[in-house]
């Protein structure tokens, strides 16, 4: 099947201020040099604060990463979990349309999507609260027919319990999930023939159903306020190793300054630092900055194709304010810049600012630059 992106996209995403802590604490899992490992969990977040991925979600996501937007779009568009089109504000419905549900009525399931949401999958209804689409498999085959909304299961549906539930959510009521047919969880519907003894002091719901009920709203966006920010990870040193070897081992060389630890790419200053919980040394070298912009006034560095007004404000703050200190960059400072830009790591080097700012220094122009003056980039 064909995945592209939305016709229609925002310009800009941000992750809220909690789910941007979350984020970056999920990159913290990975060693220098393999951030990338976090892609899935970050797209994954970013759709379920959206709703859906839009191409500056995934290009957003990919900054962080310090990957190139291709890679991230490869991920996006590979995995059918990610919806790349606009989702009902309210809920979007996941109909299982497998053998099972399919035998037990999934075609009648499809058909109140279709005449009380919208006629086709992946389309918004007429207010935009809901959205509908057919899938694979949910596993929930004893309780066939069934649907994912949100985070949860309904399952042992029929064409009216389907319609009562996109009616009450509509109307902002959060109904409660799993078996919709008086079963409590998955044993036969003519009621227990084993276990009996344990049915009388259960509790009311079953493991799943009770905490969604504790939660008290599974199908709101995920803003990264339901559960603590947890990096157990941090902060833990690692074991010391023996001052001598074991008798009868070798001691293993020791790695130069610099040079990578192991197979994964992390030096041994990098490995130093996060085994005491401290920030990992930089790459590069740190460029001459400035307190403030010459009587002049600062340029402006969003001339600078890939400069916007979030990454001016953080250059600013740095001490970077004019093109020529942008165009004396060394290899080295370019690679400290690549790696200290907060959220936007390696788009120095990848978008060229060097190349970019000794044009704009010498009073030239770039094909960008032009553009901005025009009004054409906002």
């Amino acid at each position: 099947m064909l995945r592209r992106l939305h016709h229609e996209q925002p310009a800009s995403f941000e992750f809220t201020p909690a789910n941007l802590a979350w984020a970056k604490g999920q990159i913290t899992k990975y060693p220098e040099g393999r951030q990338a490992s976090a892609i899935i969990p970050l797209l994954w977040r970013a759709q379920e604060q959206e709703g859906w991925l839009s191409r500056a979600a995934i290009e957003h996501v990919a900054d962080m990463l310090s990957m190139a937007h291709i890679r991230a779009l490869e991920v996006a568009t590979f995995y059918f979990m990610f919806q790349l089109q606009p989702v009902g504000s309210v809920a979007h419905i996941q109909i299982c349309g497998t053998t099972s549900c399919m035998i037990c009525g999934a075609e009648d399931l499809i058909r109140v999507c279709r005449e009380k949401i919208a006629p086709n999958a992946h389309q918004l209804s007429a207010d935009g609260k809901f959205s509908w689409e057919e899938v694979e498999c949910l596993g929930a085959c004893t309780n066939a027919p069934m649907a994912q909304i949100g985070k949860d299961y309904y399952e042992d549906l029929t064409a009216e319990s389907l319609s009562k539930l996109l009616d009450d959510m509509a109307a902002g009521k959060v109904p409660v999930p799993g078996p919709q047919n008086g079963r409590y969880a998955s044993e036969p519907k003519s009621g227990l023939t084993s276990l009996k003894e344990y049915e009388k002091g259960r509790a009311k719901y079953n493991g799943s159903v009770q905490r969604a009920v504790d939660i008290g709203d599974t199908i709101k966006r995920i803003d990264g306020t339901e559960v603590p920010l947890l990096t157990p990870w941090l902060g833990k040193a690692a074991k010391a190793a023996p001052a001598t070897p074991a008798k009868g081992k070798v001691k293993e060389p020791k790695p130069a300054k610099g040079k990578p630890a192991d197979a994964t790419g992390v030096t041994v200053q990098a490995a130093q630092a996060i085994s005491k919980g401290e920030p990992v040394p930089s790459k590069g070298k740190k460029p001459r900055v400035m307190k403030a912009p010459r009587k002049g006034g600062a340029d402006d560095l969003k001339m600078i194709k890939g400069v916007g007004p979030k990454l001016e404000e953080m250059l600013n703050g740095m001490g970077f304010y004019h093109f020529d200190q942008v165009a004396a960059w060394t290899e080295a400072e370019l690679a400290w810049v690549d790696d200290n830009i907060e959220g936007f790591k390696g788009r120095a080097s990848r978008d060229g600012w060097i190349e970019q700012a000794k044009l704009l220094a010498g009073g030239g122009q770039t094909e960008f630059s032009k553009r901005v003056k025009k009004g054409d980039v906002y």
